[in-house]
């Protein structure tokens, strides 16, 4: 081929095959050809097949922005582009929830994933961005947040000892000028919505969500950025803070409501033989009868299979006990530090991992309920010492009641 810099006539897929060497190797042909290609599918080759953003010498950020800005590129091209090192893995949802989930963003309304604790919620929301956007920027409501935090605020800032006032753009309308920039779908995840007092947070919101034309923020450039399909909106709440009933009704008129249940049985027992299942050879555990203290486990808080009474305890969903097989796969291989003993680990996991985040979300009656349940458990698998999660909960209770106690001498 000849060396000297190609001569284009059309800029599209022929030619880009053509001199893709010489494309890929030389940083203002490359921004030359993506400026001024109309063939969506010449982009196509030079991102999938010839990985021209990470690959043209001194290029990397410069190629990365010419493409996720270009009108030409299509959606999925640029999010081959902005996602290359973000590998989330298969959606693990039950499939109802997947397809009224992407419809919901399709038509774009925006969406809320609520359930209990432990089923995926927020991995769920990253996963549903990445397939429908070009990438998603994500945000966590607390209990400090106002309104600016979603639309955009007018904040004080001192420079040389003068105040001046800059305007801070909210997560939103973030996401619109993410939108407004690359041209296509940006996500916007607000994580645990149900920390910041919804309605008065989300009230400037809920106008931009009825009328395309209400002006959500004026930026330092003063432009106005208005609320569009190619923002999508996806937010996640723990039904442990607030029942969807106790929601205002403000939200739930304007939102998608998709629930994230606690899985069936056949959909949970997928995924505990998928995470058993990647244990490796190193580790020499029981994995029917670790599948069985999960299962076990997860009915006695779910059904109240554990308890006297046989009430359930709370909602809990299945997405914790991955992080026991993770933390079994590395404390139990050869060197780790809980290398030949099993048994061992596996109580230390449910301590680390599962107990606490059921404790977070209890009241003592719960309380006192896990530790019976940690108790039945560690007596019916020998195999196991669930000892010290029984001792995490134990400890909570007595805490509780002291507190309590002190609180009833006021």
């Amino acid at each position: 081929m000849n060396e000297g810099k190609p001569r284009f006539e059309r800029y599209d897929r022929e030619e880009a095959e053509e001199h893709s060497h010489y494309i890929t190797i030389a940083l203002e042909t490359a921004k030359e050809f993506i400026e001024r290609t109309e063939d969506p599918s010449a982009l196509e080759f030079l991102v999938e097949e010839q990985n021209i953003d990470t690959d043209v010498p001194g290029g990397g950020t410069i190629i990365k922005n010419k493409l996720l800005t270009s009108s030409v590129a299509p959606l999925e091209v640029k999010q081959t582009v902005a996602q290359r090192n973000q590998d989330l893995g298969d959606i693990l949802v039950p499939d109802t929830v997947k397809k009224n989930a992407k419809t919901a963003v399709s038509v774009g309304k925006p969406i809320v994933l609520y359930g209990p604790t432990g089923t995926g919620k927020t991995y769920f929301a990253k996963q549903l961005a990445l397939e429908t956007c070009i990438d998603y920027s994500i945000h966590t409501a607390t209990p400090t947040w106002t309104p600016g935090d979603i639309t955009g605020s007018i904040q004080p800032e001192t420079e040389d000892g003068e105040i001046e006032y800059r305007r801070r753009a909210g997560c939103v309308s973030q996401g619109i000028e993410k939108a407004d920039e690359y041209g296509d779908n940006w996500a916007v995840i607000v994580d645990e919505i149900t920390r910041a007092d919804i309605s008065q947070v989300f009230g400037p919101l809920y106008t931009a969500i009825e009328d395309e034309d209400q002006v959500v923020f004026r930026n330092d450039d003063g432009e106005s950025l208005t609320l569009d399909d190619d923002v999508k909106i996806i937010c996640t709440m723990n039904m442990s803070d607030r029942t969807v009933n106790e929601l205002d009704d403000a939200i739930t008129r304007r939102f998608a409501m998709i629930e994230l249940s606690r899985y069936g049985d056949d959909e949970r027992a997928s995924l505990f033989d998928r995470w058993i299942g990647g244990l490796g050879s190193e580790v020499e555990i029981d994995r029917d009868e670790l599948r069985r203290l999960f299962e076990r486990h997860h009915r006695g808080i779910n059904e109240g299979t554990t308890t006297s009474s046989g009430d359930a305890i709370m909602e809990f969903g299945p997405m914790h006990y991955e992080d026991v097989t993770k933390f079994l796969a590395h404390a139990c291989a050869s060197d780790g530090p809980y290398e030949g003993e099993q048994a061992t680990a596996v109580g230390q996991a449910f301590a680390t991992y599962v107990a606490p985040r059921l404790l977070n979300a209890a009241a003592l009656p719960q309380i006192n309920r896990l530790a019976s349940h940690y108790e039945t458990l560690d007596d019916q698998f020998e195999a196991f010492d669930l000892g010290p999660a029984v001792d995490l909960a134990t400890r909570q209770a007595e805490a509780e009641e002291r507190e309590m106690g002190v609180s009833a001498y006021e």
